[in-house]
């Protein structure tokens, strides 16, 4: 990344993405594992899960009914058998389910998507595809009380050091459209954009959607940033794109949809970049639900005691506890720091340099809401400080003399104040 500032630190740095250049590479495939894990967003008790139980058998491609009534839905990516089905303690502690499933040599597809394929419908799409690399949102098509007018195709990478949109963006073209063409269809939206970065090579063509382009400073791939400079749009203080009618895939999970329809089968390779100690990168194809050590074994990457492993980028990527931590839909990166190089943080006072202010693109007054955020005064933070404005890039964390860890306590500020409202809901 680049990072360009003014003398006297009068300006926000100017931090920017590096694009892929030259010939594009060639991602290393990782091994099909011995084992697979899917870890899924919803909570389930495993004497309730009506297919499948512990031991049977499942087809790469088929659809895994975790619920009564249909509505916990899970796509195996692999042929082999269920080894456990247990409660899974996700990040800031949201409950979730995992499903083991020991891989088979031989792979046994299951047929039913290629039935589905040859006439694209919303209902067989969220159905199969809503877990397929790039993990898109179709799933809110189906909410009746969404009312979606714009699709927004983002071909940018979300964090620095990141080239996993960059690389499907230049090398999957043909998919995009067909993906493009498939989501017009099933959906009804005809108003679609493809948001791409200034430094990404053109050569787009007709494609179905019109190709708009995103400034090349981080962070500008947020979707609030697209909203606002692509389409004209502010998203308000605590809503979202959806809120505005609008809905946003990545690249990668239009060009999983369109290859899905092209070759009647459902995709479950992910590509991600892995950002290694020494800052060289390197991208792999990786079957969903792959473990993290698999990965840095292909790519001759250790880890030692006190070296962090994260799943995202510099600036948003969250540690993780365990190298069996599964390869999910939607993990762009992998990054490996060298205990040496983990910058410290402290519990030193906010200084009131300014440098949080300067930096942050929506004007939140940080220096203020950290103090009520270290005090835990979270309703107080979005009442007083507008917590519920800021869009979680890190730039404050970033360029923080004190070395307060901010975007840390953004996020759990946020959670807490989630789980409050859905507790009272649930007590009422």
């Amino acid at each position: 990344m680049m990072l360009k500032k003014l003398i006297g630190g009068l300006a926000a740095p100017r931090i920017e993405y590096i694009p892929i250049k030259g010939r594009l590479p060639v991602p290393i495939d990782i091994p099909l594992p011995p084992k697979v894990t899917l870890i899924l967003d919803f909570a389930i008790e495993a004497t309730n899960i009506i297919l499948p139980k512990v031991g049977d058998t499942v087809k790469t491609g088929q659809k895994l009914i975790l619920g009564e009534g249909g509505a916990m839905v899970a796509v195996s990516p692999v042929t082999g058998s269920v080894s456990a089905v247990t409660p899974f303690r996700g990040e800031m502690g949201r409950d979730g389910t995992a499903v083991l499933i020991d891989t088979a040599q031989k792979e046994d597809p299951d047929d039913r998507f290629a039935a589905a394929a040859t006439e694209p419908a919303l209902d067989s799409a969220a159905g199969f595809l809503a877990g397929v690399p790039g993990n898109p949102p179709l799933n809110m098509f189906c909410d009746p009380e969404t009312s979606i007018h714009t699709i927004v195709i983002n071909a940018a990478d979300r964090d620095l050091l990141v080239s996993t949109q960059q690389f499907v963006v230049q090398s999957r073209m043909d998919a995009v459209a067909k993906g493009i063409a498939v989501l017009k269809k099933i959906t009804g939206i005809e108003n679609v954009v493809l948001a791409v970065p200034l430094n990404v090579m053109g050569g787009y063509g007709s494609i179905g959607a019109k190709v708009k382009f995103v400034d090349a400073a981080y962070p500008s791939a947020l979707p609030h940033m697209i909203l606002k400079d692509v389409l004209g749009q502010v998203i308000p203080s605590g809503k979202s794109a959806q809120d505005l009618g609008v809905s946003i895939f990545n690249a990668e999970a239009v060009a999983s949809i369109g290859r899905a329809y092209e070759d009647g089968k459902i995709p479950f390779q992910k590509i991600l970049t892995v950002i290694k100690k020494d800052g060289g990168k390197v991208l792999v194809s990786a079957r969903i639900g792959t473990p993290v050590k698999e990965i840095l074994k292909a790519v001759g990457e250790t880890v030692a005691d006190r070296d962090r492993v994260i799943l995202g980028g510099p600036m948003m990527g969250v540690s993780i506890y365990t190298l069996d931590y599964p390869v999910r839909p939607d993990t762009d990166a992998l990054m490996i720091q060298d205990k040496a190089n983990i910058p410290f943080v402290s519990d030193y006072p906010c200084i009131n340099c300014g440098e949080c202010i300067r930096a942050c693109p929506v004007r939140i007054p940080v220096n203020m809401l950290v103090r009520f955020l270290e005090a835990g005064q979270y309703q107080d933070a979005a009442d007083l400080y507008d917590l519920y404005a800021c869009i979680e890039c890190g730039l404050c964390s970033y360029v923080c003399v004190s070395r307060i860890p901010i975007f840390q306590y953004i996020r759990l500020a946020k959670y807490e104040l989630a789980r409050i409202e859905t507790a009272e809901v649930t007590n009422a």
